[in-house]
């Protein structure tokens, strides 16, 4: 996600942590110092020159550390430099905000690649009970967290991978798990990742008669 923003909100943090949890995707910390609604985002950069961009926060709420899960885009400005850095190494950050916001109500927690990380957050913040969770990646190395995501939530974490097969594992898109479903159940869909999976499963929900009211969309760019 990107966006503007004014520079001069970024604080200054020292990383505490900067690890490779799949390939080329990463999980970076710096010691909280803030209180945050599971489910919000930050503003990224390592610089006052250069644009930051956005990303949700992964950590509980409760957690020492503030976390970020990002993937490095070869081409990109900020990643390949983020993936670079030490503990110790500084970063800048804005405060948390957003109203991606996961509360206690039943809800369906739908995400595609690293946009399982709202989820995660909201889920290490106890916010698991009554929710289903459907993660869709294209490869069986991109189901991060996934160990302690099944340990946890058991038959409501739901695996969809369109291109590699496995036992356990729905082989396709969220999409094509959301059509065999022949009842969904009517509570509060919450939508994170790439903008061709958000429209199309909404369309799909909305279609299946799931009111616009109740579904909740992130959309990474």
């Amino acid at each position: 996600m990107t966006a503007a923003t004014d520079i001069s909100e970024l604080r200054e943090y020292r990383i505490t942590s900067n690890k490779e949890i799949s390939p080329q995707v990463y999980v970076i910390s710096v010691k909280r110092d803030f209180d945050f609604a599971p489910g919000q985002v930050v503003k990224l950069a390592l610089d006052r020159e250069s644009p930051p961009r956005i990303y949700s926060l992964c950590s509980g709420n409760q957690d020492m550390d503030a976390s970020v899960l990002f993937n490095v885009k070869e081409t990109g400005s900020l990643t390949p430099r983020l993936a670079s850095l030490k503990p110790g190494d500084r970063i800048l950050m804005s405060a948390p905000y957003g109203s991606f916001r996961g509360d206690t109500s039943a809800a369906w927690w739908i995400g595609s690649g690293t946009g399982i990380a709202p989820y995660y957050s909201m889920l290490r913040s106890g916010l698991g009970i009554n929710k289903k969770l459907v993660h869709g990646v294209r490869f069986m190395n991109q189901f991060y967290f996934g160990e302690e995501l099944a340990r946890k939530m058991g038959g409501n974490y739901i695996r969809c991978c369109s291109r590699e097969s496995a036992a356990g594992v729905f082989s396709g898109r969220i999409s094509t798990y959301i059509e065999q479903v022949d009842n969904l159940p009517d509570v509060k869909y919450f939508l994170c990742g790439n903008a061709l999976m958000v429209v199309e499963v909404r369309d799909l929900l909305i279609a299946r008669g799931i009111s616009f009211e109740k579904i909740v969309a992130e959309i990474y760019f």
